[in-house]
């Protein structure tokens, strides 16, 4: 009711590859991070493929008057960033994926600060989801969120409307990794090829070549 009319009003639509979304079963949804808006647009997309979306979303949404309600009501599920707690927020997604739900997952972790806007090295946590459940991984990469409201900005840009473009490539090939211990190498190689994957919808839908190594904050 309101996510729907809100998509449709904000911006134009331009989805390719919907279909290879699965319709049923767990299924992770990797993609890149450009704006605080792109969750809802990325949800309505989702929403028209048949799945309902479940977001990783910061714990303390949960503790925000009404937004809490929200948060908790679209089934989204809560992570205690830089802190012990922060395992349960996978154990909990390993459940609804068992359970057949598709799981939204940000590698970044926070929106990109590469420069061009192309996705930064990501954290080993879808990896390791997948590789523990099992469940494909689908990478969708999006442009034109930033558009409409830039990281960091509280107002959005509404004219002149901006175009939303979604890419979905097909599921990411883990199956190297199936039976070897998840160990911190095994889980960097397996994150590369997630973003990697997510990069290269990415490239296709701006019509650019992307970097040859993506950024790394942490070196910075």
């Amino acid at each position: 009711m309101i996510v729907k009319p809100l998509s449709r009003l904000l911006v134009k639509h331009d989805w390719r590859s919907g279909e290879r979304i699965p319709r049923t079963g767990g299924v992770i949804i990797a993609t890149n991070h450009l704006s605080w808006t792109d969750p809802v647009l990325l949800s309505h997309f989702l929403y028209n493929r048949g799945r309902w979306p479940i977001i990783l979303a910061k714990a303390g949404l949960f503790r925000v008057p009404l937004l809490g309600h929200a948060v908790r009501s679209l089934r989204a599920i809560p992570v205690a960033r830089g802190s012990s707690e922060a395992i349960n927020s996978l154990q909990e997604s390993e459940e609804r994926l068992r359970d057949g739900g598709a799981i939204l997952f940000y590698p970044e972790g926070t929106c990109t600060r590469d420069p061009e806007l192309w996705p930064m090295v990501g954290k080993t946590g879808a990896a390791r989801l997948a590789l523990e459940s099992g469940a494909p991984v689908i990478p969708v990469a999006h442009w034109g969120a930033h558009e409409l409201l830039p990281y960091g900005e509280k107002r959005p840009r509404l004219f002149p409307r901006k175009t939303f473009r979604v890419k979905v490539g097909p599921p990411v090939d883990l199956s190297k990794y199936q039976g070897r211990p998840p160990h911190a190498d095994v889980l960097r190689e397996a994150t590369a090829d997630i973003m990697a994957a997510i990069t290269a919808q990415l490239a296709e839908l701006r019509g650019e070549k992307a970097p040859d190594t993506p950024y790394d904050p942490a070196r910075r």
